[in-house]
C-alpha cells in the first residue's frame, strides 16, 4: 500500500485578507477586523502581518491593540464575503482532489494520494494550489505536506506566509520533535500545563513517556498525543458530502454592548432559531433538544440544556424552548456578555407524543406549516426576503 500524501492548506490572516481585497488602500498599514468597532469593548476578530508585528494579538480589546499599535485601522466582519472565498478556495482545491475535508473556514486537509499521475507530488500539487490561490483569489496559503494529518496541519503552521512545507516519514524527528508540545494539534494550553507539569517541554519529550503515567495524567488522550508525536496518526480525511448531517446547529453573538434583560434575549434567540431552523430543514432534520449558552460580563461560562418528548423544526417553539430555559437558570443578577442557543438531538424523523384533549397539537402543525412556507420563500428570494415583524 503506498505512503499517504496530506495536505493542510491554511488561508493566512483570512478574515484580514479578505477585507483588505475591499479595502486596497490599507494593504500597507497595519489592520485588524473587529466585532463591534464603535464599542471600546470590542474585540480583534483577526488581524494582517503587520499589525501581528506590533503584538496585536486574536480575541484581545480593541482598545488594548490600539495601545500596541496607535496607528491600526479597524474594520468590521464581511462573514458573507469570508464565506464566498472560503468556497471560492475549496473550488480550487477540487480541482486537484475529491477527498477535502475543511477544518473551519479557512482549513482544509486534502488527500491527494490518488492525485500524484496527473498533477506531481504532494509538494509539487501544494505549490500548484498555492500559485492558483494568489492569482485567481489574491490571497496567500501555507501548506503542510506529510503522510498524516496531524503532521500537515504542523506544517502549514510552521512557515507563514505563503508557503509549503514538507515534513517526510525520514525528516519528522528533526523538523518537528524539538518544538513545543502545545505546537501538537489536539494539544491545548490546559493539557500543555499538564505534560509541562512531568517535564514534557516538546514534542519529542512525550514520546519517552509510559504509556501509564499518561493515561493517569490525561487519559486515552495522552496515549493519542503520544502517537500523534510518533507519527502514528491513521485517522482519514473525510469529506463533507451532501449526505454528511451536522450532529446539532446554534449560533451566539458577543455584543460591544451588554444583554441587561429579558426582552433582549427573547428577540435574540427568536432571531436566531429562524437560522437554526431553516438549516434544519435543508438537512431534513428534527430536534429534540435545545442548548443555551452565555458569558456573564465578568467572563463566567455557563451552560444550560434540555431534551424533549416531541422534536421540532419550528423556529418559535426552539426560541421558546430556549427562552424558558434561560429564565429558569438565570435572573441577571450581572449583565450577559454573549449568548447563544443550539439546536441538539436532532433525528431524521418528526417525534409526535399522543397530546390530551387541551394539547396544541393543532397549533404546533399550524406553525410549522406556516415557517415551511416562509422557508420555502427565503429558499427562493434570499433570506432577508421575508421576516418577523419582532425581529424588525
Amino acid at each position: 500500500m503506498s505512503e499517504r500524501i496530506i495536505l493542510h492548506c491554511d488561508l493566512n490572516n483570512f478574515f484580514a485578507s479578505v477585507s483588505l481585497l475591499f479595502n486596497p488602500t490599507l494593504v500597507d498599514m497595519p489592520v485588524a477586523v473587529c466585532g463591534d468597532t464603535e464599542n471600546r469593548h470590542g474585540i480583534v476578530l483577526a488581524k494582517n502581518e503587520i499589525a501581528k508585528k506590533f503584538g496585536v494579538k486574536t480575541a484581545e480589546p480593541i482598545f488594548e491593540a490600539k495601545r500596541k499599535c496607535a496607528e491600526l485601522v479597524t474594520l468590521p466582519a464581511i462573514y458573507e464575503k469570508y464565506e464566498e472565498y472560503s468556497k471560492k478556495a475549496q473550488a480550487i482545491y477540487a480541482r486537484y482532489t475529491d477527498m477535502i475535508e475543511p477544518f473551519g473556514i479557512d482549513e482544509c486537509w486534502l488527500d491527494v494520494t490518488g492525485s500524484t499521475l496527473l498533477f506531481g507530488s504532494g509538494e509539487e500539487i501544494a505549490n500548484k494550489i498555492r500559485q492558483d490561490i494568489k492569482r485567481e483569489l489574491g490571497l496567500t496559503i501555507s501548506v503542510g505536506v506529510s503522510f498524516n494529518k496531524v503532521f500537515a496541519k504542523l506544517g502549514s503552521d510552521l512557515k507563514k506566509p505563503d508557503a509549503v512545507t514538507v515534513i517526510t516519514k525520514q525528516n519528522f524527528k528533526d523538523k518537528l520533535w524539538e518544538l513545543p508540545i502545545s505546537d501538537l494539534l489536539f494539544v491545548g494550553k490546559n493539557t500543555a500545563n499538564k505534560l509541562n507539569s512531568i517535564g514534557v517541554k516538546t514534542i519529542g519529550d512525550i514520546t519517552l513517556c509510559d504509556d501509564q503515567t499518561l493515561k493517569r495524567l490525561l487519559g486515552k488522550n495522552g496515549v493519542d498525543i503520544k502517537r500523534y508525536a510518533l507519527g502514528e496518526d491513521n485517522s482519514p480525511v473525510v469529506p463533507i458530502t451532501k449526505e454528511s448531517k451536522p450532529k446539532s446547529v446554534g449560533k451566539s453573538i458577543t455584543c460591544g454592548k451588554d444583554f441587561t434583560e429579558n426582552a433582549e434575549v427573547w428577540k435574540v434567540f427568536l432571531e436566531f432559531s429562524e437560522n437554526i431552523c431553516d438549516t434544519l430543514r435543508g438537512y431534513d432534520l428534527y430536534a429534540s433538544g435545545v442548548q443555551v449558552h452565555i458569558r456573564t460580563s465578568s467572563l463566567v461560562v455557563r451552560e444550560f440544556s434540555r431534551t424533549f418528548k416531541t422534536s421540532t423544526n419550528s423556529a418559535l417553539t426552539l426560541a421558546k424552548w430556549g427562552f424558558e430555559l434561560f429564565c429558569e437558570n438565570y435572573n441577571f443578577a450581572e449583565p450577559l456578555r454573549s449568548i447563544g442557543i443550539r439546536a441538539i438531538g436532532l433525528k431524521s424523523q418528526k417525534t409526535v407524543v399522543q397530546q390530551d384533549i387541551f394539547g396544541e397539537a393543532d397549533t404546533e402543525s399550524q406553525k410549522e406549516i406556516i415557517e415551511d412556507s416562509i422557508y420555502k420563500v427565503r429558499k427562493k428570494f434570499g433570506d432577508s426576503s421575508i421576516k418577523r415583524g419582532r425581529i424588525v
